[in-house]
C-alpha cells in the first residue's frame, strides 16, 4: 500500500490517499479529507486505471474529471496527489516526496 498525505497550503485541509494495488494497472483508492468539498470522492473515486490516468492527457482522465466536479479552487494539489499515490503503487513512477519551495 502506498499512502500519500496532501497538506495543499493556506486552507490546511488535509487529505490522504492510499492506493493498493488490485493489479498490474489498477489500484484501489481510499480518501480521507478534511476539506467538504471533496468529501464525495471518499465513494466516487474508489478505484483508478493507473495506465489510463498516468499515460493520458492532462486532465481528460477520471482523477481530474471527478475531481473538477467538486474542487473549488484550480491550483489544489490534491488530484496531482491521488495520480502520484496510484503511479507509485502500480510501479509506474518511485515513491519520490513532492515540494514546491516559494520565494519572495
Amino acid at each position: 500500500m502506498t499512502k500519500v498525505t496532501i497538506q495543499p497550503g493556506p486552507c490546511k485541509l488535509t487529505t490522504v490517499v492510499e492506493a493498493e494495488k488490485i493489479d498490474s494497472s489498477t489500484a484501489k483508492v481510499t480518501i480521507t479529507t478534511d476539506c467538504k468539498f471533496y468529501q464525495p470522492l471518499q465513494e466516487e473515486l474508489t478505484e483508478v486505471d493507473a495506465y489510463a490516468e498516468v499515460f493520458g492527457k492532462l486532465g481528460e482522465g477520471e482523477v481530474y474529471t471527478v475531481c473538477a466536479k467538486y474542487c473549488k479552487h484550480p491550483t489544489c494539489p490534491v488530484p496531482s496527489g491521488i495520480l502520484k499515490a496510484v503511479e507509485a503503487e502500480c510501479g509506474l513512477a518511485l515513491p519520490t516526496d513532492v515540494t514546491m519551495i516559494f520565494e519572495k
